[in-house]
């Protein structure tokens, strides 16, 4: 009880984190790098996988990864570029910040039905492939929609 009270706490904070994380993005250009280290950087936590407690079975690795990639596209509506200048900003979105505590909400009541029958680290395996799932997803919608944004701006300075 105290692991799941403390892993929630937890999980607030890291979504509170990424509130003020992507607030701030908002005020510097966007870019690739930006983009795509995010998704890099949280694939280092399936190390977790090479300790025999924490794998899980293949038909849970295909179900938190679908309910992940669902889960991204609340994230992807949300997310938008624009252009200021000749630079390509992140667009603050109101929505954001309650579509990511409303997503919060959900996983950890998924968090609480789940633990009951599966081991602790079960539930974190599933909960961590969730959130790459979703993180994922809702990445590479952004590198694609900023790659369209940056081609039709560097079209339209080869026209000028």
């Amino acid at each position: 009880m105290y692991w799941l009270i403390a892993s929630t706490i937890l999980a607030a904070g890291m979504a509170t984190g990424m509130i003020f994380i992507r607030l701030r993005a908002a005020k510097r250009p966007a870019s690739i790098k930006k983009i795509v280290l995010p998704p890099i950087f949280m694939s280092t936590g399936a190390f977790m996988f090479l300790l025999p407690e924490f794998r899980v079975a293949w038909s849970q690795v295909a179900e938190a990864l679908v309910v992940g990639i669902i889960f991204s596209i609340f994230l992807i509506r949300t997310s938008r570029f624009e252009m200021r200048g000749d630079q390509i900003y992140l667009k603050p979105s109101k929505g954001f910040v309650f579509i990511l505590a409303g997503l919060l909400v959900i996983r950890i009541i998924l968090k609480v039905i789940i633990g009951q029958n599966e081991t602790l680290a079960e539930t974190s395996g599933m909960f961590f492939l969730l959130a790459f799932g979703m993180i994922v997803s809702w990445r590479i919608a952004m590198l694609k929609q900023f790659l369209q944004l940056d081609r039709k701006r560097h079209t339209s300075d080869a026209n000028a």
